[in-house]
């Protein structure tokens, strides 16, 4: 999912631009990660004292810079943009330039019928000025007039037209945000140390990632809880045991991976061979190198690469040898913190053959390939389940060059180190992977 600042461009306690964000942040946080930054107690620009190393500035530039792009909501002062943004914007491109070659949208909310039209203009050009250099998403304006009538007393937007267009705005900036995000890769993403040999703040340090009994003695050094020890989660309390009759109980295999490339957990809904994708018991702990054959190491590494530089959340990849009877799809899921730093893989597999059967016989429908003009519902599930590629929807991509086929890194059993997520991670096309995945192609 894409990480968005929006930049509040009043220093004003009750800002309607505070409250235009915190709508945005509140209706749409399923478009992506936003996190709302303040200019509140940015000093006003003066070179001769240079604040560049501040903790305000500092933060301000940190957040900008590690964004996909930005939303500045600005108020209008006297036709044009307040002191105070314009001040910010002076120092975060006087030494330092965070905005560079960043996708920037502009927005506002005023009292008046034309919004913030004028000081839009402005900040467009400001935005464009050498020293700033953002790319400034283009046309769809949302300009918010007559803010006082806009929210209600829980500071929601009122009207569904308004809500609507700003949607469409946001879908736009979306789109735009991802061709200049596929525009402004440079070269080949950082390798990965697919063996885990550095650590990080959650890593058992202690116990060798490849002993078979990780899990046992890892669990020990550091007093982990088990059994009916309670666990506080996010929005719950379970047991341990309860956490694991849940995760058990899930209609998919999951698989997780830390930003370490070390390889935490996986679900045991079956066992070893007789899963979707092998796991054994004794691989937990291990680096993502010992879970993979060497010829498989180049996919796994790829599919990281994508998701940790945020080309992408999720990749997709069909796989076929499971036979007509099965529609396997393996999900590698990008995770984050809180702070929106990459967290790791959630893999999920999933046999998405029963729910697509159960959606057709539920609606009465069938799927029909192209070219088929039949509508008899053996013949469309022939097509749909054996016979994908034809349609162009579903097709495992070719084999990445120097890897093995998904079948021989996902289903020999003799071979216990080839089990962990590797089926689809040997099986690559990396470009088609991406274009199917991240919708970078659409805009």
């Amino acid at each position: 999912m894409l990480k968005i600042v929006g930049l509040v461009g009043s220093n004003a306690d009750r800002s309607y631009n505070r409250l235009l964000l915190q709508a945005i942040k509140r209706r749409f946080k399923a478009k992506f990660r936003f996190e709302i930054l303040e200019i509140k107690d940015v000093p006003m620009f003066n070179q001769s004292d240079d604040q560049s190393d501040s903790a305000v500035i500092q933060h301000l530039n940190e957040r900008i810079e590690n964004a996909d792009g930005v939303i500045i909501a600005t108020p209008e002062h006297n036709h044009t943009l307040p002191p105070a943004l314009k001040s910010t914007l002076e120092w975060l491109s006087y030494k330092l330039h965070p905005f560079e070659s960043k996708s920037v949208m502009v927005m506002g909310a005023s009292y008046y019928n034309q919004g913030t039209s004028r000081s839009q203009l402005h900040l467009r050009q400001v935005l464009e000025a050498p020293g700033v250099g953002a790319h400034v998403f283009p046309g769809q304006e949302f300009l918010l007039g007559k803010v006082k009538e806009a929210f209600n007393e829980d500071d929601h937007l009122i009207d569904q037209r308004t809500i609507d267009y700003l949607e469409l705005c946001l879908d736009k900036f979306v789109r735009f945000v991802k061709v200049n995000k596929a525009f402004e890769q440079k070269g080949p993403l950082p390798s990965e140390d697919l063996w885990a040999t550095d650590s990080i703040e959650s890593t058992i340090e202690g116990v060798d990632k490849s002993d078979p009994e990780w899990v046992e003695k890892a669990a020990e050094l550091v007093g982990a809880a088990e059994g009916s020890d309670y666990v506080k989660l996010d929005r719950g309390i379970l047991t341990v045991d309860q956490l694991n009759i849940f995760l058990r109980s899930m209609p998919m295999e999951l698989t997780y991976a830390d930003d370490n490339n070390q390889f935490l957990y996986y679900n045991r809904v079956r066992m070893g061979d007789d899963m979707l994708a092998s796991r054994y018991e004794h691989q937990v702990g291990f680096s993502l190198a010992e879970c993979h054959p060497e010829s498989a190491r180049k996919g796994a590494e790829y599919v990281i690469q994508q998701l940790r530089s945020g080309q992408t959340d999720v990749l997709r990849i069909p796989i076929t040898h499971h036979g007509p009877d099965k529609y396997v799809v393996h999900n590698y899921q990008a995770m984050y913190y809180e702070n929106g730093d990459y967290a790791g893989i959630n893999e999920y597999i999933l046999d998405f053959k029963p729910i697509v059967d159960f959606y057709l016989q539920k609606t009465g429908q069938s799927l029909v390939g192209v070219g088929d003009t039949s509508s008899g519902a053996s013949d469309a599930g022939t097509d749909a389940d054996s016979g994908a590629s034809e349609s162009g929807g579903g097709q495992v991509p070719a084999t990445a060059e120097g890897a093995q086929p998904a079948t021989d890194a996902d289903s020999g059993a003799s071979d216990t180190t080839s089990n962990t997520w590797d089926a689809a991670a040997s099986d690559i096309d990396t470009q088609a992977a991406v274009d199917t995945s991240s919708g970078a192609s659409e805009g």
